[in-house]
C-alpha cells in the first residue's frame, strides 16, 4: 500500500518530523518497509533497532519493527539508548544496517531517524530513496520475528577499554537524554571522582533542553564544576552523539577547541594524519593541527558528509562545531560523545596537563556563535550561490567547500545554508571586536544586495 512522506520530514541526514503533525507511526511503518526492502534486495536479512527517551520513541519503534519484519528483515531490539550505542551495535552485531528512532537535541514533541547500512552512513539520495519506494508502494514482502538483545554493559566496557588515563574530578550533565543509564555504568568503571547530573531518562526534558552547544544549557554543569571546584565538565544532547565541555573555570570548550585537543595525542600516534573538521571551526584549529604535523581538512557540515570523508581520506579524528566527534584511531569512525568524553580523560593524561591549562593555551580569538537567518526554503541555496558569483567577481579570497568561507586580513566568515532547515548560519572570527564588527559588516552586506537582512534571526 503506497504512502506518502510529509515533504519536509526527509532530510539530508536523517528522518526528522513533529509527531502527530508531520510524523506518526505510518511514517515508521513506511520506513521500515523501505529499508528493509533495501537490505533485503542487497542480500541482508537482520537490522538492529534502538530508541531515544522521547515520549513518543516506544510506539514508533514498534511500528517500524513491523515495517521491518513485513520486509522479512529480523529485528535485533537493542532497547532504549543513546544513538552511538546503536552505532556500536550496528558495528559489532552479525547485522546488515541500524535504524536509531531519535529527535536527537530537538524540542520533545519532534522525533525521527538515523540510519546505518552496511557499516556506512545512509543518507541523502539513500533517504530520498526511501520516500519514492513509499510513494509507489515499491516493497519486498516477507515475514520475520524479533529479538532483544542487551548492549548497554558491553557498550559502557567499550568505551574504557584501554583505558590508561588518570583519575580527575568530573562533572558530567546527561540532560534528562538517551545518554544517561550509560553514563552511570560509565562513571563507575572510571577513576576519579564523578558527579552526575539529570541521568534520569524523560522525554519532557525538565531541567534543561539537550543541546549543549548552547550556552544557557550549561548553567547546571557550571554551577556543578565551581560548587564541587571540579576539574571539568561535560555534557551531552538527547542521543548522545554531541558532547559539550567545560574547563574549571567554567569556560566553555567549543567543538573545534576539542579537536585541538584531541589532535596531539592522535598525531603522536599517526603522524601526519589528516585531521577533518567542518566550515564553521576556527581557523585556529587548522593552523594548530598544522602546526602539529597533520594535514588539516576543512569539509562540509554534516555527520553523514564527515564520515564519508573521513573513509575516502582515512582520516583518524573528525569533527564538528556542534559537538560532533569522530574518532577512527582505536575506535570504529562514528559520532559518540561519550567515548569523546573518555578521550578527552585520556588526553589530559597523555598531555601531561589539566584540561584548565589546555582550555587557557588556546590563541584568544573573538569571535560570534552560530547565527541563523531565517530564509524561505526555495531561496536558500540560491541566495548562496549569488554571494558566491558576487564574492568571485569582487576576487576576494574565498573557500566554497560549503557555503562560502571568505578569509581577510580581519579573520574570516562564513554564509552557508542549512540541509535541516529553512535558514542561512553565518559565522565571523576575527582577532579583534573591530575586526569582528567589520567581517559582520561584510555579511550584512551580501545578505542586503540578496534581500534579505540579519535582523530576521531563527532560533533553533
Amino acid at each position: 500500500m503506497p504512502h506518502q512522506f510529509h515533504p519536509t520530514t526527509l532530510r539530508e541526514y536523517d528522518i526528522r518530523g513533529i509527531i502527530g503533525e508531520t510524523l506518526g507511526e505510518g511514517d515508521a511503518y513506511a520506513i521500515g518497509r523501505g529499508f528493509g526492502t533495501r537490505v533485503a534486495r542487497a542480500g541482508g536479512s537482520r537490522v538492529a533497532v534502538g530508541y531515544d527517551g522521547r515520549l513518543s520513541s516506544p510506539a514508533l519503534e514498534e511500528a517500524l519493527v513491523r515495517g521491518l519484519n513485513e520486509s522479512g528483515i529480523h529485528v535485533l531490539r537493542i532497547g532504549l539508548g543513546p544513538t552511538p550505542m546503536l552505532y556500536y551495535a550496528e558495528a559489532v552485531l552479525d547485522v546488515d544496517g541500524g535504524i536509531q528512532i531519535t529527535g536527537s537535541h530537538n524540542p520533545a514533541n519532534y522525533n525521527g531517524f538515523k540510519m546505518v547500512l552496511h557499516h556506512g552512513p545512509f543518507f541523502g539520495p539513500d533517504i530520498q530513496s526511501l520516500g519514492t519506494m513509499a510513494a509507489s508502494g515499491d516493497w519486498v514482502d516477507g515475514s520475520a520475528g524479533s529479538e532483544t538483545v542487551e548492549i548497554a554493559d558491553r557498550y559502557a566496557a567499550r568505551l574504557v577499554e584501554g583505558f590508561e588515563g588518570k583519575a580527575f574530578r568530573i562533572g558530567w550533565d546527561a540532560g534528562n537524554g538517551a545518554a544517561g543509564p550509560i553514563v552511570e555504568k560509565l562513571v563507575r568503571l572510571l577513576p576519579g571522582e564523578h558527579y552526575t547530573l539529570f541521568t534520569e531518562v524523560d522525554g519532557t526534558f525538565p531541567n534543561h533542553h539537550p543541546d549543549p552547544t548552547e550556552e544557557k544549557n550549561l548553567t547546571d554543569l557550571r554551577a556543578l564544576v565551581a560548587e564541587k571546584g571540579l576539574d571539568f565538565g561535560v555534557a551531552f544532547d538527547g542521543d548522545g552523539d554531541r558532547i559539550g565541555a567545560i574547563d574549571g573555570e567554567g569556560r566553555i570548550i567549543w567543538g573545534d577547541q576539542l579537536l585541538a585537543i584531541f589532535a596531539e595525542p592522535v598525531l603522536r600516534a599517526v603522524p601526519g594524519a589528516t585531521i577533518i573538521a567542518d566550515v564553521k571551526a576556527s581557523q585556529a584549529l587548522f593552523d594548530r593541527v598544522a602546526q602539529l604535523g597533520g594535514t588539516p581538512l576543512m569539509w562540509k557540515t554534516g555527520h553523514s558528509l564527515i564520515k564519508s570523508k573521513m573513509r575516502e581520506t582515512g582520516s583518524p579524528l573528525a569533527g564538528e562545531m556542534s559537538g560532533h566527534i569522530f574518532f577512527k584511531h582505536e575506535y570504529y569512525g562514528f559520532d559518540d560523545a561519550l567515548y569523546a568524553a573518555v578521550r578527552l580523560i585520556r588526553a589530559a593524561s597523555d598531555l601531561g596537563k589539566s584540561v584548565t591549562e589546555l582550555r587557557g593555551e588556546m590563541p584568544p580569538m573573538v569571535n560570534t556563535p552560530e547565527l541563523r537567518f531565517q530564509v524561505d526554503e526555495s531561496r536558500k541555496f540560491a541566495v548562496i550561490e549569488e554571494v558566491l558569483a558576487r564574492l568571485r567577481e569582487s576576487g576576494a579570497q574565498v573557500d566554497a567547500t560549503d557555503g562560502a568561507r571568505v578569509n581577510t586580513p580581519d579573520g574570516w566568515w562564513l554564509l552557508r545554508a542549512s540541509n535541516t532547515q529553512d535558514v542561512l548560519v553565518a559565522r565571523a572570527e576575527a582577532r579583534d571586536e573591530a575586526g569582528l564588527d567589520r567581517l559582520m559588516a561584510q555579511i550584512d552586506e551580501q545578505l542586503a544586495l540578496s534581500g534579505l537582512q540579519r535582523g530576521a534571526q531563527a532560533g533553533h
